[in-house]
């Protein structure tokens, strides 16, 4: 074990394995935002928590003059990373799982770096995401028509730079590996990138008056955009098959929820059927965006008065979502009982 992980990695594993062994169901490695002489030091970064207890194992020591911060992620944080809403691809596609609690817990984030590599292959989701990115840049460019104080300014031109750097990287189907200080090695390597982009982020590094950084900003902003519309025709037009492939493993996936909607909505609990509609809402943006359907509004119909009303618009959503994977040709897995299953797959 000495040889594999570091005396910080070792002291964090030890102390899950003695005093929060049924309160950790992952630890993970991950040190690519370190300097090069401190990746040594600890590959050991956050750790999701199986129970309140689990959130005590956080702690951010100096040592030596070293910051360390081993600190708790959640599921629902790390899917936002997986789908690239937040933008950490790092913390999935450089992760190593360092401690498991249980096969369960090890396959669901093995999992879900699976569905993050999906993802970066499909050109068409790629492009999305660098779409959603440059909107954001535009709207920190037009907070800085307003802004007169030139530690704001550099700040807003600073995040220009992050949103239009990860939105190139998308659009190249790949993440930025480094921290935000060496994305230009980066973007260098990568096959395409926006006309004069690195000579335009270093001129806002330099830049020392408000006209010259606005001016920056916003060629970035036009270089950018037009180089992510020349992209724009043929693959947000593109839809493959594997694409229903996966909405079918989705929605093998997914079925239950609709089935504890319904259930809720039976028996008239309209909390339970609120907050379940939630986490559905969210898959469903997920894979109509992934796999270019029209978006599906479910929740925009709930009313906690009325919620036979809201489960038929609930169960029109999942025909309408088997129709689709079978109009691609797509057979769903089912059976009617459990006797067939065991019979099938004997």
């Amino acid at each position: 074990m000495e040889n594999h992980f570091s005396k910080l990695d070792n002291w964090i594993i030890n102390k899950i394995n003695t005093e929060y062994k049924d309160d950790i169901e992952l630890l993970i490695g991950h040190n690519a935002y370190r300097l090069d002489e401190d990746k040594d030091k600890t590959s050991a970064s956050f750790f999701f928590p199986a129970t309140e207890k689990g959130y005590k194992l956080a702690t951010n020591p100096i040592i030596a003059g070293v910051s360390y911060d081993f600190f708790p992620m959640s599921w629902e944080r790390i899917e936002r990373i997986a789908a690239m809403i937040e933008d950490n691809a790092s913390c999935i596609g450089n992760a190593r799982i360092l401690y498991y609690r249980s096969e369960a817990d090890k396959k669901r984030f093995l999992g879900i770096q699976d569905k993050f590599k999906k993802r970066l292959d499909n050109p068409g989701y790629m492009l999305n995401k660098s779409l959603q990115k440059l909107d954001i840049a535009m709207g920190l460019y037009q907070g800085m028509m307003f802004e007169d104080a030139m530690c704001r300014l550099r700040k807003a031109a600073s995040y220009i730079i992050i949103y239009l750097s990860n939105a190139i990287a998308y659009s190249n189907q790949t993440w930025l590996n480094t921290s935000h200080s060496s994305y230009i090695n980066e973007l260098k390597a990568m096959k395409n990138i926006p006309k004069d982009f690195i000579k335009l982020y270093k001129a806002i590094v330099e830049a020392h008056s408000f006209e010259e950084l606005k001016k920056l900003c916003y060629e970035m902003i036009f270089n950018t955009r037009q180089f992510l519309n020349t992209k724009k025709g043929v693959i947000r037009e593109t839809v493959v098959k594997q694409d229903f492939k996966e909405l079918a493993e989705w929605y093998q996936e997914l079925s239950y929820a609709w089935r504890e909607i319904y259930h809720w909505c039976d028996i008239n609990d309209p909390v339970k059927t609120f907050i379940r509609s939630g986490f559905l809402q969210s898959e469903i943006d997920i894979i109509c965006e992934e796999c270019g359907i029209k978006e599906m509004d479910l929740l925009g119909a709930f009313d906690a008065n009325d919620l036979p009303t809201y489960r038929q618009r609930a169960a029109s959503l999942e025909k309408q979502i088997v129709a689709t994977i079978k109009e691609h040709g797509i057979d769903l897995t089912t059976y009617d009982s459990i006797d067939e299953f065991i019979e099938k797959n004997a």
